[in-house]
């Protein structure tokens, strides 16, 4: 048996202010009640938030502050991410401290979640790093699990397990979580999926371990989660295979075929190519419809709406004298005016209806 004592620390995240004083104390309060814990992973920009304004470099202030914290309880520390100023470019990037307090490793975030995630430059290189006498870890941030290429490749450089700090407040985190599993059962490894919650997170971290059974799901509020694993499970899985069945690393070293997706030859690339520009879409995205002429179109850039008859007509009836106040500023604001909201009024298109 190798033991090794990893804690997740799921807690809330402000988009507002600084969090690094609260992971200090959150790391306080989990050493004194779990002092045998020898690994501590924080979420996905949990530091500073989501904004890259508030980007640093690498070795600057943040960066200190966790190196005195890793060295104050001498333990590894991953704190999320921060986001990583590196002359005119911006990356997300985790660094990797050991217990002395130095930094061993940083990793760079190698598919930012465009297009939202947008100005942040992708990184290139994967990050593996030994703890002696242990194993050999892999980091990889949020989105990179969507792509399996990204634990595939830590795997084949010898991870046997992988720190994945995210930031997920949308509504697929649930896809995310059997992405998770996926990941470490196909490549019989544990899995740390450590998410935040409040303005950067819906919680639901997750724990999973090489046989693909879940160690521990969190709920949507804040949460420690010290778990004691046991790397040579990790290898006899990968010896015999997952829970004694399949021996996926083993057939895919032996693979009989180069996968031509990976090769970007004209004849992999022609349809990816067809799907067009990666964009945020806006309200006139419509897949496989035509777009209305720019003639069509407000000035806005939106069509024109236009009442049906009997809407026009319902409106017109219902609609006191004068028009309708906007409650609060608004309706002081159509007073001072000295004009009515109805037809004609304020942000009225020319002969159409008050549009509210």
């Amino acid at each position: 048996m190798i033991p090794f004592a990893i804690a997740g620390i799921q807690m809330n995240v402000s988009a507002q202010q600084e969090n690094i004083t609260a992971m200090g104390h959150k790391l306080d309060v989990l050493m004194a009640r779990f002092p045998w814990v020898q690994m501590v992973l924080f979420s996905e920009l949990c530091a500073l938030g989501p904004s890259p304004q508030h980007a640093q470099p690498a070795g600057g202030p943040a960066e200190q502050a966790f190196c005195r914290m890793a060295a104050h309880h001498g333990l590894w520390l991953i704190p999320g991410s921060i986001f990583e100023r590196s002359g005119d470019d911006v990356f997300n990037m985790t660094p990797v401290i050991s217990p002395d307090g130095v930094v061993v490793a940083r990793y760079r975030k190698m598919f930012p979640f465009q297009p939202y995630e947008t100005g942040i430059r992708p990184g290139t290189e994967f990050c593996v790093f030994d703890v002696p006498e242990v194993g050999r870890f892999g980091v990889s941030i949020c989105y990179d699990m969507w792509f399996p290429e990204t634990t595939r490749t830590l795997v084949a450089m010898g991870a046997e397990v992988i720190l994945h700090p995210t930031m997920t407040d949308t509504i697929d985190r649930d896809v995310e979580l059997p992405i998770a599993r996926a990941n470490a059962t196909i490549n019989q490894c544990y899995f740390f999926d450590i998410n935040g919650v409040g303005d950067c997170g819906t919680g639901r971290s997750v724990i999973v371990g090489p046989s693909g059974y879940v160690i521990h799901e969190a709920g949507g509020g804040e949460e420690t989660m010290p778990v004691e694993i046991d790397l040579s499970r990790v290898r006899r899985e990968r010896e015999v295979g997952i829970r004694g069945l399949g021996q996926t690393l083993k057939s895919f070293r032996d693979r009989p075929v180069e996968f031509p997706v990976y090769q970007r030859s004209a004849e992999t690339e022609s349809y990816l190519d067809r799907l067009g520009p990666l964009i945020k879409p806006t309200r006139n995205t419509r897949a496989g419809v035509p777009l209305p002429s720019p003639g069509a179109m407000g000035a806005s850039g939106t069509e024109p709406w236009t009442a049906p008859e009997d809407g026009a007509r319902l409106a017109a009836a219902s609609m006191p004298e004068g028009g309708f106040a906007a409650p609060g500023d608004g309706g002081a604001a159509g007073a001072a005016l000295g004009e009515p909201l109805g037809a004609g009024g304020p942000g009225a298109p020319a002969g159409g209806p008050a549009i509210f």
